[in-house]
């Protein structure tokens, strides 16, 4: 059974989360702050843990910092937070999704089942990955109908293709494929990922597996 912490300090979200996820099977435990969730997080283990950013002792950042320290569980964020920079401030701590209050808790419940795949899948060597009408051969770096890409579009293919549904930085895109000195450059993924949608998806100015979240980053939808 998945073992899930979840990090609130409203009290009515929190017995409607640990009612849900319970009626779905999973193993849950509450937290109301911080320190608890830490604390409890190093007693427990978890396999995941549902973070709200805006909690009465530590902002949800430090939480993420302080698990990072030790874990690399899946961390979904929640938060009624509207700037993008809070979003953007956690991913690039180490969360590996973003759900905005109010939520549904089919959303919710669907991202939950995304990380947990990953989580899954982790260590595996997912060796071909179908995007639309392609197979993505990451090991032999082919792919089907004589696409072609360059030596930097497989990059940025290949990180989202590797965490499937998961949010991606902007940051950490341009980090791991250009480098720190490049993290101003976001036009630089704006114009690759047209590139890619032209070639991957069915139609490019819609895409379905290509995604942008404004101002935060990339995700790749199976």
């Amino acid at each position: 059974m998945t073992r899930v912490l979840v990090v609130d300090d409203e009290p009515q979200l929190l017995r409607a989360l640990r009612v849900n996820l319970a009626a779905r099977q999973y193993e849950v435990a509450v937290a109301p702050d911080g320190g608890t969730a830490l604390r409890q997080a190093a007693d427990w283990h978890p396999d995941l843990v549902i973070l709200d950013l805006g909690l009465p002792d530590l902002d949800g950042v430090e939480v993420i910092q302080g698990l990072r320290g030790w874990t690399s569980i899946p961390i979904i964020v929640l938060s009624g937070r509207a700037d993008s920079t809070d979003k953007v401030d956690a991913l690039d701590a180490g969360a590996d999704d973003y759900v905005t209050k109010p939520f549904s808790i089919d959303e919710l419940l669907a991202r939950v089942r995304a990380v947990t795949r990953r989580t899954a899948q982790h260590g595996e060597e997912n060796a071909t990955v179908r995007v639309g009408e392609h197979v993505v051969d990451l090991a032999d770096k082919t792919i089907s109908g004589g696409v072609r890409l360059t030596p930097t579009e497989w990059h940025i293919l290949e990180i989202m293709l590797r965490n499937p549904g998961k949010l991606i930085s902007q940051r950490q895109l341009l980090t791991e494929v250009w480098g720190d000195a490049y993290l101003k450059e976001t036009h630089y993924l704006r114009q690759y990922l047209a590139q890619l949608r032209r070639k991957l998806e069915r139609d490019p100015a819609h895409p379905v597996h290509l995604l942008t979240e404004p101002g935060m980053g990339y995700r790749f939808q199976p």
